[in-house]
C-alpha cells in the first residue's frame, strides 16, 4: 500500500515540475482564468491528499483506533467538495469542446469522475460506520486516493492543453462568469479574471453629425444605414483590435459587444489563430487587398469576404470582414424588371 502510494506521489510531484512546460501558453498563468483556478484547485487537493489523506491512512494502518478513524472521515468528507471541481468541468468545458467536435473528455472523463464521486462517498460512508474491517477501509482510500491522482494527471496534461488550444478567449470568459454558480474546491479563484481590453474611449465619437466627402450623416442614421444591409460588417483596426460590427436583424455569425476592444486573435480558437496571422501579414505587407472563402454553414451558403482598407497614403489602416448569405442569389434565375 505505502509503496504504490509512494510511486503516485512521485509521479504527481514529477507532474508539478513540468507542469509549466507542458502548458505553455498564457492563459493558465492569468489568475481568475479558468484553467488556472482549475490548477490551482489540483495544487489544493494534491496536497490534501499528501499531506492528510495519505498520513492518516498510514497511521490507521497502524492503529484502528477511533482518532485515526475520524481523521480518515473528516479528509473523505472534505473530498466531497471535488464534485464543485468536477461539475464546473462537465458543464462548461465540456460542451465547449463538443461544439469544436472534441467528444473524448465526455464520453470517458466524466464516467471516470462518477467512479471517484462514488469512491469519495463510499470510503465516507464505511467510516461513518466502521465495524473493523480494516481492508475494506484501507482499498477504500487506496483508490480514492490514486484515482484522484491520475485525474489530476489526466486534466493538467490532456484536458486543460486541449482545451486551451481550441477555446476563444469569449468562451474563457463565460466559463469564468457562470463557475460561481457551481463553486470551487478547497480554494477558489486568486482574482477576478480580466483580460486586456484596449479602450476607445467616451471622447471619440462625437454626438452630432458625421461629414464625410460625399454627404452629411448623424451617428443615428449611420448606424441605422449600417444595420440595413444585407450583409454583416467587422472592422478591425491596425492594431488588429474589434473596432465595429454591424448588428443587423439576422446576423450569419453570432458576435456580442464583449469583442469590441479585443483582438481579433482573441475572437478565434487558437488552433486557427495562425490562418488570421497570415492573412493579416499579407494584407499589410501589401502582398494582398483581399481574399474569399466561402463555407456551408447550417442552412446558408455564406461567402466571407476581406478587404485591405487603406488611407489616401495606402497606409494600412485595418481590414473589413464582409459576410453573407449567398443562397438566394444563387437562386435567382431570369428577370425582373417590374415592382411585384
Amino acid at each position: 500500500m505505502s509503496e504504490m502510494i509512494n510511486n503516485r506521489e512521485h509521479q504527481i510531484k514529477h507532474n508539478q515540475i513540468n507542469r509549466k512546460d507542458t502548458m505553455h501558453s498564457n492563459p493558465e498563468e492569468q489568475p481568475g482564468h479558468p484553467i488556472h483556478t482549475f490548477i490551482r484547485e489540483n495544487s489544493e487537493i494534491d496536497k490534501h491528499l499528501r499531506e492528510k489523506l495519505k498520513v492518516h491512512l498510514e497511521a490507521f494502518i497502524n492503529e484502528d483506533s477511533e482518532e485515526n478513524v475520524y481523521k480518515l472521515l473528516e479528509d473523505c468528507t472534505l473530498l466531497l467538495d471535488l464534485d464543485k471541481h468536477y461539475s464546473r468541468k462537465e458543464n462548461l468545458l465540456f460542451p465547449y469542446l463538443e461544439k469544436y467536435g472534441i467528444y473524448g473528455p465526455t464520453n470517458n472523463m466524466w464516467t471516470i469522475d462518477d467512479f471517484i464521486r462514488d469512491g469519495v462517498k463510499e470510503a465516507k460512508q464505511l467510516l461513518a460506520n466502521y465495524t473493523g474491517d480494516k481492508q475494506k477501509i484501507i482499498n477504500g482510500v487506496q483508490f480514492v486516493f490514486n484515482e484522484v491522482s491520475a485525474m489530476i494527471y489526466r486534466e493538467e496534461h490532456i484536458l486543460f492543453p486541449m482545451a486551451l488550444k481550441n477555446l476563444t478567449e469569449d468562451e474563457w470568459i463565460k466559463i469564468a462568469h457562470e463557475s460561481d454558480e457551481i463553486g470551487f474546491c478547497l480554494t477558489g479563484p486568486e482574482a477576478k479574471w480580466k483580460p486586456e481590453r484596449k479602450d476607445i474611449g467616451e471622447n471619440a465619437l462625437s454626438e452630432g453629425y458625421i461629414k464625410m466627402e460625399t454627404g452629411i450623416l448623424s451617428l443615428k442614421q449611420l448606424e441605422l444605414l449600417l444595420n440595413h444591409l444585407p450583409v454583416d460588417i467587422t472592422f478591425i483596426d491596425h492594431d488588429d483590435v474589434v473596432r465595429y460590427f454591424s448588428h443587423g436583424k439576422e446576423r450569419i455569425f453570432a458576435r456580442t459587444k464583449a469583442v469590441i476592444g479585443r483582438t481579433v486573435q482573441n475572437c478565434h480558437p487558437p488552433r486557427s489563430v495562425h490562418i488570421v496571422e497570415d492573412l493579416l501579414k499579407d494584407f499589410k505587407s501589401g502582398q494582398k487587398d483581399s481574399e474569399d472563402f466561402w463555407i456551408k454553414f447550417r442552412d446558408k451558403y455564406v461567402y466571407i469576404r476581406y478587404f485591405t482598407v487603406r488611407d489616401e497614403n495606402e497606409s494600412y489602416i485595418g481590414t473589413l470582414e464582409f459576410t453573407q448569405n449567398i443562397s438566394p442569389i444563387q437562386e435567382i434565375e431570369g428577370e425582373k424588371r417590374i415592382l411585384s
